[in-house]
């Protein structure tokens, strides 16, 4: 079963990196460095939601019905001339059920720890989230998935392959008061010691062969 560090290290990962760092203006190092933070965050926020069987009906349901992984065919047309505003909006809903009234603190968190201004965070966030809701789409169908408990396992087995610790934290930092200060502890296990090692962190590998 692919796990998350499965996309971020293939060549969908790769043009993704690339069609991101392209419509924001920002360095591919840097882009990378936000998303390998904020896949995570996101199934990891799925991965709480699931846990309520309306929860998980909800996903499911707008999993069959809008993101069956289409989206990950078709890469080179979703960023060539710049992303298109039904992409974004979608994007931006995703993430507003996902992290709800957490979303400035993940934007804010992942902004102090990759250099880059909140606004720019924000708009690589909506393209992200779409994609992660495609690739889970795929994921869905291959592994006939069809009810909460096989959803939940689905979920921790894409989020696979990163520090245990690191997993608690993520459910730690979305049941948190909105001090932000988890979070940002959050974002510093995924970017872990590596920094002097490019700042990709574990995550990402040798992505980019550092």
């Amino acid at each position: 079963m692919a796990g998350l560090l499965d996309l971020l290290n293939s060549p969908i990962g790769k043009q993704v990196i690339s069609g991101v760092a392209g419509q924001t203006n920002q360095p591919e190092s840097k882009t990378a460095d936000v998303l390998s933070m904020a896949m995570p965050l996101i199934l990891g926020a799925m991965k709480k939601n699931v846990k309520s069987p309306s929860g998980a009906e909800g996903l499911m349901s707008a999993l069959n019905s809008k993101h069956d992984g289409s989206i990950l065919d078709n890469l080179g047309g979703l960023f060539q001339g710049g992303v298109d505003d039904s992409v974004m909006n979608d994007g931006a809903g995703i993430l507003g059920h996902v992290f709800g009234g957490k979303q400035p603190q993940v934007e804010n968190a992942l902004s102090q720890k990759s250099g880059l201004d909140a606004g720019t965070v924000s708009q690589i966030l909506k393209i992200a989230a779409p994609i992660v809701m495609g690739y889970l789409g795929r994921e869905t169908s291959q592994n006939r998935v069809n009810d909460s408990n096989s959803m939940n396992a689905l979920l921790g087995s894409m989020l696979g392959g990163q520090p245990q610790q690191n997993q608690s934290l993520i459910t730690t930092l979305l049941d948190a008061d909105g001090d932000g200060s988890i979070l940002d502890d959050v974002a510093g296990m995924v970017m872990g010691s590596n920094k002097k090692k490019g700042g990709l962190g574990g995550l990402l590998g040798g992505l980019f062969g550092k």
